[in-house]
């Protein structure tokens, strides 16, 4: 297996893509590993790639990724997308949406742009790339995380109009972020999948062509609305977990990955994700999935972004607690105002029971809110 350490540099993208061309041939397996990764337990054989998961809910696991599913990920995403183009890496390759890039790249015999990453993501040098981009013939895509989104349209949106389309996952994006997007005439596309779904497999709530999606029913926050467990199927999933345990293999069985998540599927079949399993507050016996509380609030005016929390409560075993990003820093929302707004728009339970305002978000993975330090945050402070 031909283990590839990535430094952010443009030289080491280029070592990996080459592995790459020869794994999607069904040569010698690659693993590309981000700063201090360790090297993965074992090696799958040929024709496969091993990432690890970001961790965020957990210890990281391995994932092997097979050629056909990297290739049918990329031939369902350019069908999605109006056809194969050029494609600008803006993200870091040892994470799946950084990977797909490339994998797209290569079955559409177009050399990808690369942006170096090793002094982290640099709004003016992303612009540049673009620009030389839009002056070429021919479609054109890059892929980003909502934090890469909102440092763009506050520094230059022009450069991401000549995209045509701007893929945006890794994390859940404000509502606010994308309406901002989408008024400066970027065609953005929320994506949603993970590393043993090869990237993003649903696209604005639809699967792509190929993809299944169905739930378990469950009752969320009391009301009649039925969600459940994000199932997936498809070419597109991963072979299985290269450390595998009982624990995690049985994540992938009969043809189905079960995820994390808890989603809706409308009468339609388009999938609303409402953020992880493990992430649900039961607050005063109803369960309260905080991704619909945080599209409210970074819905309201003056919010940049949100998270949402449970923290221990005598009363009602965990309450409600919002983090919020101001969107002007000079002139924060006033908190009170906010839960005024949000009771409006929620349910009962969904309220929060304080809002906090903070600077920025403590990030983990590739632009994931990390809940686990804003419990830890927010502890600290005696809330």
């Amino acid at each position: 297996m031909r283990v590839i350490h990535l430094d952010g540099s443009v030289e080491v993208v280029w070592e990996l893509d080459a592995a790459l061309h020869t794994m999607l041939a069904g040569g010698e397996a690659v693993a590309p590993l981000g700063p201090g990764q360790a090297v993965p337990p074992g090696d799958p054989g040929p024709g496969q790639v091993v990432l690890s998961t970001s961790g965020s809910t957990g210890q990281p696991k391995w994932v092997q990724l097979g050629g056909a599913a990297l290739s049918f990920s990329a031939a369902a995403a350019h069908a999605r997308l109006g056809g194969s183009g050029r494609w600008l890496l803006a993200l870091p390759a040892h994470h799946v949406a950084g990977l797909a890039v490339l994998v797209r790249a290569a079955l559409a015999g177009i050399q990808p742009v690369v942006l170096d990453l090793r002094s982290g993501f640099d709004p003016v040098a992303f612009s540049a790339l673009a620009q030389r981009l839009a002056g070429e013939a021919g479609r054109c895509y890059t892929a980003l995380v909502p934090t890469q989104l909102a440092r763009l349209l506050a520094s230059d949106p022009h450069p991401l109009i000549g995209f045509d389309a701007v893929l945006l996952g890794g994390a859940a994006a404000p509502g606010q972020l994308l309406r901002r997007a989408r008024t400066a005439g970027v065609h953005v596309v929320s994506t949603y999948g993970m590393t043993e779904t090869a990237g993003g497999c649903v696209y604005d709530g639809w699967p792509l062509n190929g993809v299944q999606v169905r739930v378990d029913s469950v009752r969320v926050d009391g009301t009649e609305a039925e969600t459940g467990s994000v199932e997936l199927a498809g070419p597109m999933l991963a072979t299985g977990y290269l450390d595998a345990s009982p624990e995690t293999s049985g994540a992938f069985h009969d043809g189905w990955f079960r995820t994390s998540d808890l989603g809706r599927l409308d009468g339609q079949g388009r999938l609303q994700v409402l953020g992880r399993a493990d992430d649900v507050i039961v607050t005063g016996g109803l369960n309260v999935a905080p991704a619909e509380v945080e599209a409210v609030l970074s819905g309201l005016p003056g919010v940049a972004a949100a998270c949402v929390v449970g923290l221990p409560d005598p009363d009602w075993g965990e309450r409600v607690t919002a983090v919020v990003i101001p969107a002007d820093p000079e002139r924060p929302p006033d908190p009170g105002a906010l839960r005024v707004a949000a009771r409006r728009l929620l349910t009962g339970a969904q309220v929060p029971k304080e809002i906090i305002l903070f600077d920025a978000l403590p990030l983990c993975g590739v632009g994931k809110p990390d809940r686990r330090a804003v419990r830890t945050m927010l502890t600290a402070r005696g809330h």
